[in-house]
């Protein structure tokens, strides 16, 4: 039967077909429209918008992408969070340094020996940052210093404490003025002449001359206040005997150290000068977090230092040994910041909870300073690599898998002239080593 004999059926298709092919119609002329609109534009003589443009397509045209702003989005999904807290000047850079494991000493000893950046620190870049911002603010709230009136800070220090006073004084609004002995490495002075400190470098001399650094710089502080020739004041730092060192490390690094290892830690272990950092952090782990005998504390100390013995053996020095009767306070070693020969107020706070002591070779620093560029990348100075050379030492001490905490203190570019200089002349650069415990001629415990 044909469609022929049923007008109605095919009237009905004939319309079906007709409303396809005209919406295939449609939607071709809808693709082929935007090339009909340009040629009419450009035989008007107007300008093309290439907004509305797309080229033609002989598929089924796709609807046009929406672009969308998506930093636009980014910032609006940041709304209603916390708006991270940004630090009022440079002293709000110091503290919260990184603390990060150092895998080759790790590997080499079978514990985790985990480094606290101190080089970071934002102002002078070492731990003495915190004691000089702590010792300024305990000066203005005992009114010894008043900004903006012309005093000046004054301190005796072989280096990284005068380099963060001179820093952080400008910033509160005070002058420095460093004495250092004339042995030290000229890296260190240069800085602080640059930082706009005055700088006088002096011969070596026992604690017990007047022209000892550190007698000296209370002598000028004292000079100023008395001169009278302004309403300004001369205060000494006094870094060896102010409590704000102890205090300072107490409040933040010990604190820092604990958050970061979440309380795990087996042994910490640091050089002394002035002894704020060994107290301060030894008093909040032990008595503040209730550590006690669940950590051990290790002194980290350099040739020529008498206090070694006085951890080991309980005697400070023979009386050949004497401060007074030789020339210098430190004896025979290259190593700069750590290492003395009297007991200092900050030492003292926390020395009954020192468990044991490494004693560290001049060869033996030079070693590990090299080991650590050629092994993680780490330059760092004379101070970090005797820590670095007593945590291994600890760490060999300990059952495996122990954690093992020690500070880095400040970067070796402020020590090429005299410490990396002797690297370079023993030769520790023109060779490679594969054992470490070998090469810094050490012995395991365990």
């Amino acid at each position: 039967m044909s469609m022929s004999d049923h007008p109605k059926a095919y009237g009905t298709a004939a319309v079906a077909v007709a409303f396809v092919a005209g919406i295939l119609i449609t939607l071709g002329f809808k693709d082929f429209y935007p090339d009909l609109e340009r040629r009419y534009q450009r035989r008007k003589g107007q300008p093309h918008n290439r907004t509305d443009s797309r080229p033609a397509s002989t598929y089924l045209p796709v609807p046009p992408v929406k672009l969308e702003d998506h930093t636009r989005s980014a910032r609006q999904s940041l709304v209603g969070l916390p708006v991270p807290e940004i630090p009022d000047g440079i002293e709000g850079c110091i503290g919260n340094t990184p603390l990060f494991k150092i895998k080759s000493l790790s590997e080499a000893t079978g514990c985790v020996i985990l480094a606290k950046a101190e080089f970071l620190n934002g102002a002078g870049g070492s731990p003495k940052d915190r004691v000089a911002l702590n010792m300024i603010k305990m000066a203005e709230e005992e009114g010894f210093l008043t900004p903006g009136q012309g005093d000046t800070i004054y301190e005796g220090t072989v280096g990284s404490t005068g380099i963060s006073l001179a820093t952080l004084a400008r910033a509160k609004g005070y002058k420095a003025y460093i004495c250092m002995p004339n042995d030290q490495s000229t890296e260190k002075s240069d800085l602080l002449h640059h930082l706009g400190a005055t700088v006088e470098r002096v011969t070596p001399a026992p604690i017990t001359s007047t022209e000892h650094f550190v007698n000296l710089a209370r002598t000028r502080a004292k000079e100023h206040t008395l001169s009278g020739k302004d309403e300004s004041k001369g205060f000494f730092a006094d870094q060896f005997e102010s409590m704000a060192n102890y205090r300072a490390h107490f409040q933040t690094t010990g604190p820092e150290i604990y958050e970061q290892t979440g309380g795990h830690i087996d042994a910490f272990v640091a050089g002394a000068g002035t002894g704020g950092t060994i107290s301060g952090i030894a008093l909040f782990l032990k008595q503040e977090m209730g550590m006690g005998k669940d950590l051990k504390v290790f002194l980290a100390d350099p040739e020529g230092s008498g206090l070694y013995n006085k951890v080991k053996h309980g005697v400070m020095f023979s009386n050949t040994e004497k401060e007074g009767t030789r020339r210098r306070q430190q004896v025979d070693t290259i190593v700069e910041g750590i290492g003395i020969n009297r007991l200092t107020e900050n030492f003292e706070a926390g020395r009954e909870l020192i468990d044991d002591a490494v004693k560290v070779t001049d060869l033996q620093a030079l070693k590990m300073a090299r080991w650590l560029v050629e092994e993680d990348g780490i330059f760092v100075g004379s101070s970090s690599a005797v820590n670095c050379v007593a945590a291994v030492a600890a760490a060999l001490k300990m059952p495996k898998g122990s954690r093992v905490v020690t500070i880095l203190c400040d970067s070796g570019t402020r020590h090429l002239s005299k410490f990396w200089k002797k690297v370079g002349e023993t030769g520790l650069e023109d060779h490679e080593q594969a054992d470490l415990i070998g090469f810094l001629g050490l012995k395991p415990s365990r």
